[in-house]
């Protein structure tokens, strides 16, 4: 089996093949091999605005994807006819974005005569670090940080997730990329923010832990986004002084992270951890979690960078799973700008998996 995977769900445009060339023993004994991927991100193209410009994105998709599927079938050395399938992002995401790329896939099987699947973007992240040579075993606990998502999932299997905590508000890399534009960052800011801070001191600016004085691993970042505001806007700073503001709110972001993750391993008693999302990138929240978990006998897992921010070698694998388990799309084409990943099921599953039961959530 191999598929055909496109990922269009925000700013980056993203092709991969990936497929197993061995027999099929089970999800989780079969390791598919990813033959070839290529991303394309916009971030020049938005830089000037600050930010993703919705119609600007899925205008440059329209532009990118079609050349680059011919280029990714090329490198992986495959004919269409030989897939099994075309998978495709269809949400959560920007909708614009969303249709270009589901329906260049959902055309392109049409086509070849086969199968178009719909993939949960989510989920493409949860399963992320199993691309790696030792990808973790199931189950574990996901924390999935990025531009529009702060999450702690536990992740008892493929299609089988539970959220045990998640953003009130303003996600984790939101609060960064904003917060960078105050100290005059370029876009996007949240990389450019963890370098800034590696120059700072610490304990110079010390901003707010959300939510750490209450129970629950729900998390909150525009009240710590207010007091960066705060702290920033009309003030004359030194680079020190810049640098010392990227760390105090760099600790603050990674220790709130830290925290609510180890009230998350308390309820789920998972055994190993699973960082994933463009600011799971980050090397301060990488090192301070690994430290406190391997203190508590728990094994980090991290996808590598490449992996971290959007990428369609995830949305592969994610689809590569179910289209080994049979599942085969309609012939509508899916976009959905907002789909709980909670609501998934496991593959070939009759019942949604609003059955998984953890005493003690939130």
């Amino acid at each position: 089996m191999y598929v055909l995977a496109i990922e269009t769900s925000c700013d980056e445009t993203a092709v991969a093949v990936l497929g197993s060339p061995g027999p099929f023993l089970s999800l989780e004994e079969t390791l598919p091999v990813l033959l070839a991927h290529e991303v394309y991100t916009q971030a020049d193209l938005h830089e000037i605005y600050g930010g993703v410009v919705p119609e600007l994105a899925a205008r440059d998709h329209v532009q990118r994807v079609a050349p680059m599927l011919r280029r990714v079938l090329g490198s992986a050395g495959l004919q269409g006819r030989e897939l099994g399938g075309v998978v495709y992002t269809a949400g959560p995401g920007l909708v614009g974005a969303l249709l270009v790329g589901a329906s260049v896939a959902r055309s392109f099987a049409f086509g070849l005569q086969v199968p178009a699947l719909g993939v949960h973007h989510l989920e493409g992240h949860l399963l992320a670090a199993r691309l790696e040579e030792a990808p973790p075993a199931f189950p574990y606990l996901a924390l999935l940080v990025s531009g529009g998502h702060t999450m702690l999932v536990y992740v008892a299997g493929v299609g089988a997730y539970q959220i045990l905590g998640e953003s009130l508000d303003d996600a984790a890399g939101e609060a960064f990329d904003k917060t960078a534009k105050l100290l005059g960052l370029a876009y996007p800011g949240g990389a450019a923010l963890a370098r800034l801070a590696e120059a700072g001191t610490p304990g110079v600016y010390r901003f707010p832990r959300p939510l750490l004085d209450r129970p629950g691993c729900d998390f909150s970042f525009s009240g710590l986004k207010t007091a960066a505001v705060l702290a920033i806007k009309g003030r004359d700073f030194t680079p020190q002084g810049r640098a010392d503001v990227a760390r105090g709110f760099e600790d603050a972001v990674v220790e709130t992270l830290v925290a609510k993750t180890v009230r998350a391993l308390e309820v789920c008693g998972a055994l190993r951890v699973v960082v994933a999302g463009g600011v799971g990138a980050n090397q301060r929240l990488r090192a301070r979690l690994a430290e406190v978990c391997a203190a508590r006998g728990v094994t980090t897992h991290y996808p590598r960078p490449l992996y971290c921010t959007d990428n369609a070698a995830m949305i592969a694998l994610a689809g590569w799973y179910r289209r080994s388990a049979g599942e085969v799309g309609g012939l509508e084409i899916s976009a959905r700008a907002r789909w709980p990943v909670d609501t998934l099921r496991p593959p070939g599953a009759p019942v949604p998996v609003a059955s998984l039961s953890i005493d003690g959530v939130r």
